[in-house]
């Protein structure tokens, strides 16, 4: 074979080998862990994002607003509608972005990973340490 020929081929197979390593979907409504919400991922501009579209367990005694928000100005934002992940972009095999945790009002670099059974591997990260959480598809 020629040289320009297997450059050719070697850059082929590079790019479908580019091609099969998208990351799987990850719009839809998932139910958190433990069902407590149900979160609706979708585009948002050229990037994904998730907003809390209900909440299934309320915690007893909590308002059902922002409280632990940094920003005094949206404590009283309420929770349903809130964004938990914003700026997701497809980066190989995952899709990296930012969650925030309404619970302790901190954000995190996050990581999302359709797992075999269809469920919604959600990482949370400060540096190399992750905590994980598998939310579940609702229909």
């Amino acid at each position: 074979m020629k040289p320009a020929a297997i450059a050719i081929a070697t850059l082929t197979a590079a790019f479908a080998a580019l091609s099969a390593q998208a990351a799987q979907p990850v719009t839809g409504r998932w139910a958190t862990v433990d069902g407590k919400a149900i979160v609706q991922i979708a585009p948002c501009g050229k990037q994904l994002c998730g907003r809390i579209e209900k909440i299934v367990k309320p915690t007893p005694g909590r308002p059902q607003t922002d409280i632990k928000n940094p920003d005094p100005a949206l404590r009283s934002k309420p929770l349903v509608g809130l964004a938990l992940l914003t700026g997701f972009e497809d980066d190989g095999d995952l899709w990296k972005g930012t969650i925030y945790d309404p619970e302790s009002g901190k954000s995190y670099a996050s990581k999302l990973t359709r797992n075999a059974n269809g469920s919604l591997k959600v990482q949370g990260c400060i540096a190399f340490f992750c905590k994980t959480q598998i939310w579940t598809p609702v229909r």
